[in-house]
């Protein structure tokens, strides 16, 4: 009796392996949802609409996109392991995001919770204004608030993003004080910097290069100037070491099947390959990032001591 219970359950599992390996195989065969856990109009948008159009030429099969705005991406995160775990619900995921959220305060996720497959983009964070801004340079921005502290303010993607870090840390390098007025998304900050709500921003280099000569680039965190933006210095030109920016992934709900999730994973990357994706990328301000299911683990582990050193230097205790 008890041998043929144990064969049973062999056989079980068997043909739940069977019926994995099967629906990789066939996998995408349908309509995948591809959730933003923000409004429309921002990078992480922007950049799943690309990735739809060449994910759609390799399988065959859309990525719809919808949103779920809210809490700075933790109202999507937060319920990201209770969604559909078959494979065609997905969802975007960021980085300085996932780790700096759950460090300040209980959002109903913490970083190891969120599944990344991955990580396929990062837009440098860069300091922008407005087109008839009194502030032309750099050196104009720092003297402005240093003449009047607290009174510059500037919009960015949200609280504890990485243009909140920036804010943070280019006041520190700076001696300087400015008010930073978090949004719900890069499009919501990007109209308060249009409409002149804000004295600046701290955007990405897309923001730059979606919105043209509507505002100016004051500075790029990056090591060498962004080639799309040849006339905007980096940080470090100016004597400031400042280098980063917002990385953008793809997770999914962590029950999802090893099977499917090795294909998914293997067909972003594809994706990722694309020579007609890279190029729309590059040519939208965006740089590209590999790193998928083999690097994962090493890659989280650096980004997550970096940003808990980062959160404490900003007063933000480790939970």
């Amino acid at each position: 009796m008890e041998k043929r219970q144990a064969w049973k359950a062999v056989l079980a599992a068997l043909a739940v392996t069977s019926s994995m390996g099967t629906m990789a195989a066939d996998y995408p065969d349908k309509t995948i949802n591809y959730i933003i856990p923000f409004g429309p109009g921002g990078e992480s948008d922007i950049s799943a609409r690309f990735q739809d159009t060449t994910f759609k030429k390799l399988t065959g099969q859309s990525m719809a996109i919808q949103y779920k705005a809210g809490a700075g991406g933790a109202a999507g995160w937060s319920q990201l392991n209770g969604m559909p775990a078959d494979g065609y619900t997905v969802m975007g995921t960021n980085l300085p995001h996932i780790v700096m959220q759950p460090l300040e305060k209980n959002v109903g996720y913490k970083t190891d919770d969120i599944h990344t497959l991955y990580w396929f983009h990062f837009t440098p964070d860069a300091l922008l204004v407005p087109a008839d801004s009194p502030i032309k340079n750099l050196a104009d921005y720092i003297a402005a608030a240093k003449k009047s502290p607290g009174a510059l303010t500037l919009s960015g993607s949200g609280t504890n993003s990485s243009n909140h870090i920036a804010q943070q840390r280019f006041d520190k390098m700076a001696g300087i004080k400015t008010t930073y007025i978090p949004f719900g998304g890069t499009g919501p900050s990007n109209t308060a910097l249009l409409g002149s709500q804000v004295s600046a921003s701290w955007g990405y280099t897309t923001v730059q290069v979606q919105l043209g000569k509507q505002v100016r680039c004051l500075a790029v965190a990056m090591e060498q100037r962004q080639q799309k933006l040849p006339d905007c210095p980096t940080f470090r030109e100016s004597g400031f070491d400042l280098v980063g920016g917002a990385y953008r992934g793809v997770a999914v709900p962590a029950s999802t099947p090893a099977p499917v999730q090795a294909k998914l994973a293997e067909l972003l990357g594809k994706v990722n390959r694309d020579p007609a994706f890279i190029k729309i990328m590059e040519d939208n301000g965006f740089a590209m990032l590999n790193i998928g299911p083999a690097g994962m683990p090493k890659f989280m582990a650096d980004v997550k001591a970096r940003y808990e050193g980062i959160a404490k230097e900003m007063g933000i205790r480790k939970r």
